[in-house]
């Protein structure tokens, strides 16, 4: 039963860490990726769709990413997306293939980006503190309904303490990762 609510636990901080780290991927650090654009939403054939499934995104050039649509007449609809981004990046076409050139970044969008990561490194520690707290009911639970002891109550609080402590540190990891990314000029 403590096992139980220990991988349920373990299995729930898993996703948080892994949601931020998808999140992280589609901040800007002045090279060129094609996870700054993929899940850009994009109105085509009267619906939206993530611009991954209508284009092919590349990145030929740390500094360049290309954007071929499937469809050429889609072209103006996955311009308008990225032009309504929050991303600052200006699009050019041929018709045929969507350019966009990643400048460098600036001091002052650097730290803004380092200010975006930090607020995302804190929710996602506020996500696994939550967990941690939903984990101890279920344990104390456990404990008044006469399943596991106080000892075994005691143990299993300081083992889901270490896992707690594990993820928040993997998060932090991830989240000092990107702040150097951002900052590498």
């Amino acid at each position: 039963m403590i096992e139980d609510v220990l991988l349920n636990a373990e299995e729930h901080m898993d996703k948080s860490v892994a949601a931020l780290r998808s999140e992280l991927l589609s901040i800007r650090t002045g090279r060129a990726t094609p996870a700054l654009v993929e899940n850009l939403m994009v109105s085509a054939y009267d619906s939206q769709l993530p611009l991954n499934q209508a284009a092919t995104i590349a990145a030929p050039e740390p500094r360049l990413l290309t954007i071929r649509p499937w469809d050429a007449s889609i072209i103006g609809a996955i311009e308008k997306a990225i032009l309504k981004s929050d991303l600052g990046l200006t699009p050019s076409n041929d018709g045929k293939i969507i350019r966009l050139a990643i400048p460098s970044l600036t001091d002052e969008r650097r730290r803004d980006l380092a200010r975006v990561v930090n607020r995302r490194v804190e929710e996602a520690r506020v996500a696994i503190r939550n967990i941690r707290r939903d984990a101890q009911k279920a344990l104390t639970d456990l404990q008044k309904s006469g399943d596991i002891t106080e000892d075994d109550l005691f143990r299993a609080k300081e083992d889901l303490q270490e896992l707690t402590d594990q993820y928040i540190g993997t998060v932090d990891a991830v989240g000092e990762q990107k702040q150097a990314e951002i900052m590498e000029v």
